[in-house]
Order: structure tokens, then sequence, then C-alpha cells
């Protein structure tokens, strides 16, 4: 198929036509995350720059009143990595706080490893469990011996930027109404693989442009797990963490229910290690998209409903996350079937019609990203352009084909209580409790 033929074909087109054999793109995905993406960005960035004497201000007032903060690092054979981001947290311009680890069973030398920094100082606490409890059970057993005013909670294949603590904080000086930070996650390990680069623009779309535009409009639904900041006070009205998978976007959405704000902060840098082949982002996938049905449409599904504490935020928070992840998937197959029965001989045609415009809707997206974050760019960031023509592919048909599997095996067996990333034990009483 020749390119002089695609372009006859798409000149033959009506505006009707048009749209009606490219709905999706020009009725859904380009309103959401171009169009409304682009006008919040150009809000946001001179926005930024205006605030900047408000930033100063609680930049002073943080350093004048120097609160103990809590770093917890909950994880399961990650000593390889702990080294690095102790080493991250002892150049951290901000110093008043604690790192506490807790190894929630490993079965490798991570406790030799832990227990050495330890002695060196560069870890304040470390806790070893020799039965392993899952994520949230280490997570809330740091919280438990921590200090600090506030909880930074990081990932152990982690590692943070100098400024990143203090970044990170910022927020809670400003508006006394904030009782979640989320910090800007992006790819440590993203030279290693086709894999880690792809996941490192992914993460530039997602995270640092799709949770700070979301922040904006005070929807933001999740506090990454591998990096985010909570109010002391907050974690302990919740009593910490409930048992995952989804653990992050469960207490975001708990927070929120209690009234307060969630925001992002996409200067406040944290480098986490990716799967490096696709066959383990698959599996990662798996259990982060079940999720999305276990924790918004089960377990917080009061949230879409009428009641006393309605809140038409957290509504909207929820039923756009359900809208555009659940129902645009059902939305995707139905798609495909209307194309290959309405005029299959037109199939190629519209295979590369939609390839071509969701490829330069992600250069545009890469773009409005650059503008963002340029000022924390590295060089090899930049260099990732070249990887954009391999995005529609792996986001509009591999992540979407696990993604549907992941809902399907969800909806029908309740998978993710079976996971083996949590110990049965402990996922057999959230089932029951129906955590």
């Amino acid at each position: 198929m020749l390119i002089e033929d695609v372009l006859e074909f798409l000149a033959g087109l009506s505006t009707t036509q048009l749209i009606a054999y490219f709905w999706p793109f020009f009725l859904l995905d380009m309103t959401r995350y171009l169009f409304l993406d682009f006008i919040i960005i150009l809000i946001y960035i001179p926005k930024r720059i205006f605030e900047h004497a408000r930033y100063k201000q609680a930049r002073l007032n943080l350093y004048r009143e120097r609160p103990l903060v809590s770093v917890i690092v909950p994880g399961k054979n990650e000593g390889k990595h702990i080294p690095r981001l102790a080493e991250s947290l002892k150049e951290q311009y901000y110093k008043n706080y604690e790192l506490i680890i807790v190894d929630d069973g490993s079965d490798d030398d991570t406790a030799v490893i832990c227990r050495k920094l330890e002695q060196q100082g560069k870890i304040d606490l470390f806790i070893r469990n020799e039965i392993r409890g899952g994520k949230a059970s280490a997570a809330n057993t740091a919280f438990n011996f921590s200090k600090g005013k506030y909880i930074v909670h990081i990932d152990a294949d982690s590692h943070l930027k100098m400024d990143t603590i203090e970044t990170i904080l910022l927020p809670f000086y400003m508006d006394d109404s904030i009782g979640a930070v989320g910090g800007d996650v992006r790819v440590a390990n993203t030279e290693k693989s086709f894999a880690t680069r792809l996941q490192a623009i992914e993460y530039f779309k997602s995270i640092s442009t799709g949770r700070t535009i979301s922040s904006e409009l005070g929807i933001l639904r999740i506090i990454a797990g591998a990096h985010g900041a909570f109010r002391r006070d907050i974690l302990e009205r919740l009593h910490g963490w409930d048992v995952g998978p989804g653990l992050d976007g469960d207490i975001t959405l708990k927070i929120r229910k209690l009234g307060f704000r969630v925001v992002h902060e996409p200067m406040a840098v944290c480098y986490t290690n990716v799967p490096e082949t696709f066959r383990r982002v698959a599996k990662q996938r798996f259990r982060w998209d079940r999720s999305m049905i276990r924790f918004r449409v089960r377990k917080h599904r009061d949230i879409l409903l009428p009641s006393a504490g309605f809140s038409l935020t957290n509504f909207i928070a929820s039923a756009e996350n359900i809208f555009f992840n659940l129902v645009l998937d059902v939305k995707w197959w139905f798609y495909v079937v209307q194309m290959m029965f309405v005029n299959p001989a037109l199939l190629g045609y519209i295979f590369i019609i939609n390839y071509v415009l969701y490829l330069l809707a992600n250069i545009v997206e890469f773009i409005m990203a650059c503008a963002l974050l340029h000022s924390s760019l590295r060089a090899k960031d930049y260099a990732l352009v070249l990887f954009l023509p391999l995005i529609p592919v792996y986001t509009g048909i591999f992540l979407r084909i696990v993604r549907t599997y992941a809902y399907l095996m969800e909806f029908v067996h309740g998978a993710s209580y079976y996971d083996k990333w949590n110990p049965w034990k402990v996922s057999r009483v959230a089932k029951e409790e129906k955590l």
C-alpha cells in the first residue's frame, strides 16, 4: 500500500466520514489528551512562574520550622538498590530526616546490606520481618516506628534528586488543606532496553504531565507508592495503608474522602527502576490494572453515589478514571469490530491513518512534557523522541490488551486477591473484609 493511496483515500472522505471512521480519536482522545492538556499546561507554566514568591515563602517557612521527615521504604529482595537510595538521601538539601527501611521477608542478602548501612549511619532504622506480610504491612511497620511530622513513602528501587525532599514538602506550606503530595516519578534505567525507553516516554505523559493536569483540575486520584509525601496526622486517622495491590490509589481516595486535597509536584523528582522486558511490563500492568476495578469500581464505589459526604470533585476523579480506562477500553474493542464488519477492505487505510494520528498526538504530548519539565530534563530524556514512533503500538495495542485481560480477570475471578504480590494469608483476610 503506497502513501499516495492512503492520501487519496483520506482526501476522498467527507467531514462526516472522517469522524465516522476515526471517531475515537477526534471525539474522545484528541479532546481529553490534547486540547484539554494543552490548555492546562498553557495556564500552568506561567502560573508557576508568577507563584515564585509563594514558593520562596513556603521554603523559608519550611526551613524556619525544620520538621522531622520520616522517609519510609518497604521492600523485599531490594538490597542491591538500597545503597543508591541512601546515598541520594545523604545528598539532599533538606537534612532533617530519618530513613527507615523495612525488609519484608527477603531471601537474598538485603538484610546484610542494610545492617551494614545502618552501622555506617546511612540508615537510621532497619527492621527485618522474618515472615513476609506484604507491602502494606511493611509500610505500616515503618510508619509505626517513625517520628516525623511528614511521611515520605519511597520504593526501594528508587533514588532522588538533591532537592526532592525539600520540594515535595513545599505544597504543605502553601495550603493547609493539602493532605498528600505526589512526587514526580521518572525512569532511572531508561537506556537498558526498548521496554524501558517506552516506559520513560509513558511516564512523562501519564505521570509528569497527566498528574500535573489532574492536580490542577482538582481530580488527582493517585499518589504514587514510589514517591509520595503525607501528613502524619492524616495517616494516623486512616490507620496507615490497606492491603494492595493498588494501595497507593486506595489511600489517595481515602484522603480525598476525608476532605483534604491531594496535589502533584512535578519538580520533586524520583527516579525508579522499571521492568526491562515487555513480559515483565505486562506482569506489572496486569497487577496495576486489576487494582482499578478492585478499588474504584468496588471498594470506593460510594464516591459515585449520592450521600451525605458527596463531593463533586471526588466523583469526577473516579468517574473520569473509570470512563477513560474501563469504558473506553470496551469502546476500543467495539471500534475494532465495527471497522472489521462495516468495511473490512478499508482496514489497512484505517490502521495507517490511526497510527499517524496517534503518533502526531504523542509528539505534541512529548513536547508539552518537555516544556513543563525542561529545567529538570537530561540530554538522554530529549533523545527519547527517536522512540516516539513505537508509542502508538506500545500504548494503543500492547498495554490495551494487557489492560483488557486484567479487567476481565478481576471482574470474573477477583484475581487481585490471588496475586503472589501479597502472601495468601493477607489476601484471604482482605477478601473476607472486602478491602
